[in-house]
């Protein structure tokens, strides 16, 4: 079954300075709750736009370190339910004890990725190192920022959306997903280079949000060399990143970038 639409239209009334009013019809994002179960076992709730959900199994579960490749996902079910989304993906059965220990250190789930981590040690892992390799030139990420608005009709639409694209080496945009969520929309992506077999190759993620420590955590264990957000940084990303390997250039405009040393 199809998800419900990720956008629905909305009334309003408009006010101006000068004191005009007029109703007006608006596209406003949704958010669903996605219940998200592994080989039966209920694992977290999110709040994401229901849409490539099968990207954001792959991408979600890389990101809980519950699968390194994704053959190590058997199936992925889609059920519509009567308040939401239950998203029931399969592991293979060598990842299930990974399940079962992450689930014992939770209490709940938000989309801050932490609250709900009873132990602080999960909540801070060690991130993987990544080989940031050569630099991409500063006219390719440049570029890429000027084509990022292109790949964002969800965004266009509603003015409620977050993107996450991977570009060439040359600044070209490859693929983009786009969530109401900043972390949703990174799992998405990260799950549909998975699922097509796409690599880094040189490239870099482009995020048109600020750049938290969990977006630097999923960058790194996706294995990407440059992370350039739009806004800027938390000094826990900064750290998590130098911990990873990671470059990471932030508050990213058509005009200027900084690039954290």
């Amino acid at each position: 079954m199809i998800p419900p639409p990720a956008i629905r239209s909305q009334p309003f009334r408009r006010i101006t300075v000068n004191g005009g009013i007029s109703d007006i019809d608006r596209p406003v994002a949704d958010e669903t709750p996605i219940a998200i179960e592994y080989n039966g076992l209920g694992y977290a709730v999110l709040m994401a736009s229901a849409a490539d959900l099968d990207d954001l199994a792959y991408g979600f579960s890389r990101a809980e370190r519950l699968i390194d490749e994704p053959g190590q996902i058997i199936d992925v079910d889609v059920h519509i339910v009567e308040r939401g989304v239950l998203l029931r993906i399969t592991l293979t059965d060598d990842r299930l004890a990974l399940v079962a220990d992450r689930v014992r250190h939770r209490v709940s789930e938000s989309s801050c990725g932490l609250c709900g981590i009873e132990n602080l040690e999960q909540a801070l892992r060690e991130v993987p190192r990544t080989d940031a390799g050569e630099a991409p030139a500063d006219e390719a990420i440049f570029a890429a920022l000027g084509a990022l608005r292109g790949y964002q009709p969800f965004n266009a639409a509603t003015g409620a959306a977050h993107a996450a694209a991977l570009c060439g080496s040359d600044g070209n945009i490859r693929l983009a997903r786009e969530d109401v969520g900043r972390h949703n929309a990174f799992d998405k992506l990260i799950g549909a280079m998975l699922r097509a077999g796409h690599g880094w190759d040189g490239g870099f993620a482009l995020l048109s949000s600020r750049c938290s420590y969990e977006l630097v955590e999923k960058a790194a264990l996706a294995g990407c060399p440059t992370l350039v957000t739009l806004s800027a940084p938390t000094g826990l990303a900064i750290d998590r990143a130098r911990d990873a390997g990671l470059r990471l250039i932030v508050l990213a405009r058509p005009d200027a970038m900084l690039v954290v040393p």
